[in-house]
């Protein structure tokens, strides 16, 4: 077992596991296990109202949080909004800045490479609104290029809702360009990054992005916490969408007056515990390094799919190396019957449409296979899975 791998109790304690579903969600570190334990045990209380030591203990360690990550995307710790995950922060930014700016024949761009959560909520606005959802026309390979977002790009373009990071052929989208196409016509980009941060540095300033969220348990955080960042203007505009206890300043019989951003949309009983842990997952991946991720994420995803492109009646639907994600198929067999079979060989890895269906349909097929490779993958982990998928296909054969 590699050194990295015993940073993690789930791998220690499955020593035969491979682990390549973390695109889903990632494995987490003891660090951050300990700091969620830390909490329980030591100031498991409320934040913010509290008027006594474990209270303020509690909250400096939250609103920390805050903090490091925004100096972790260069951001304004103002600009940071503590969701439930990247899906609830999609919703957030469609449910009030999209239905509260988009009018009747406003434009409203994303992709067939998008995540359910970021084409359901502008589904929703296009329709309450009578608006005009279009869509990039993706490239031969399934991939967004400037060219195919510059067709669609008009002076009624209102919003992009894009994402950085395909979650299902882990292509990387040229966001900054797009994002500067965008802001020519006087459009708002919101990034779903919920695949790029785990993987590569995110800074907000240079991109000059409008909206950009994720999820902490996809980076090595846990679940049940996200992240929202918004240029601080746009999110003082913005009107929150749930409304409860300690996002006011002051509540009258008939009006109430919210707080500033970012505590105007935090509503209610937070996940502390969570909140607090996702620092250690920052610090992980900072100590770690993204060049060192992405070295691993790249040679072994490069011998994977060098290995799969040899083994007869087995389909690679993303055969250039971009992140660490495969997406694949053993051919005429459906990938949750090809998935139980890497069951019995220990190797864990998604089947299914990935809550993108509109690429799976791209593809003309019903779902795929994905492997994931993450910093606590390792050759050894690579070779097993190309012996599981050499297995698969010359099982099914005989089907």
């Amino acid at each position: 077992m590699n050194e990295i791998k015993k940073d993690f109790p789930v791998l220690v304690n499955n020593p035969s596991l491979v682990y390549l579903d973390s695109c889903a969600t990632s494995l987490k570190p003891k660090c951050v296990i300990d700091k969620i334990d830390e909490y329980y045990e030591k100031y498991g209380v409320n934040v913010n109202r509290g008027v006594y030591e474990l209270s303020y203990h509690a909250t400096c360690e939250y609103e920390e949080t805050r903090e490091i990550t925004a100096k972790f995307l260069n951001a304004k710790p103002e600009e940071i909004v503590f969701t439930k995950g990247a899906s609830n922060g999609l919703n957030l930014i469609a449910s009030s800045y999209g239905l509260d700016n988009i009018q009747e024949g406003d434009e409203i761009i994303t992709s067939e490479l998008e995540h359910h959560s970021n084409i359901i909520p502008w589904q929703n606005v296009a329709k309450r609104k009578n608006a005009v959802l279009k869509f990039i026309e993706l490239d031969s390979t399934g991939r967004i290029t400037v060219e195919s977002f510059k067709r669609v790009l008009t002076n009624k373009t209102k919003v992009v809702a894009i994402t950085y990071v395909s979650n299902v052929m882990g292509y990387i989208t040229p966001i900054k360009e797009i994002i500067d196409l965008a802001h020519s016509v006087g459009a708002v980009v919101v990034v779903d990054a919920a695949q790029a941060v785990p993987h590569m540095k995110i800074d907000v300033k240079a991109l000059d992005v409008d909206f950009l969220a994720f999820s902490a348990h996809k980076m090595l955080g846990p679940t049940g916490f996200g992240i929202m960042y918004g240029k601080y203007d746009l999110l003082q505009k913005m009107e929150p969408i749930e409304f409860g206890g300690d996002m006011n300043d002051n509540v009258d019989l008939y009006e109430s007056h919210y707080k500033d951003a970012p505590y105007k949309f935090e509503t209610g009983t937070p996940p502390i515990a969570e909140a607090i842990a996702f620092k250690e997952a920052i610090k992980y991946i900072e100590n770690y390094g993204y060049d060192k991720i992405q070295k691993t994420e790249k040679e072994l995803t490069r011998y994977a799919v060098e290995e799969l492109l040899k083994i007869p009646n087995v389909t690679v639907y993303n055969s250039t190396v971009e992140t660490g994600t495969i997406a694949f198929n053993i051919n005429n067999v459906h990938p949750h019957d090809a998935a139980t079979f890497f069951d019995q060989e220990h190797i864990a890895l998604r089947a299914g449409h990935h809550c993108a269906q509109l690429i799976t349909k791209w593809l003309e097929c019903v779902g795929t296979l994905r492997a994931c490779f993450y910093l606590y993958n390792d050759l050894d982990d690579a070779k097993k899975f190309v012996e599981a998928v050499k297995g698969a296909a010359e099982y099914f054969k005989e089907w």
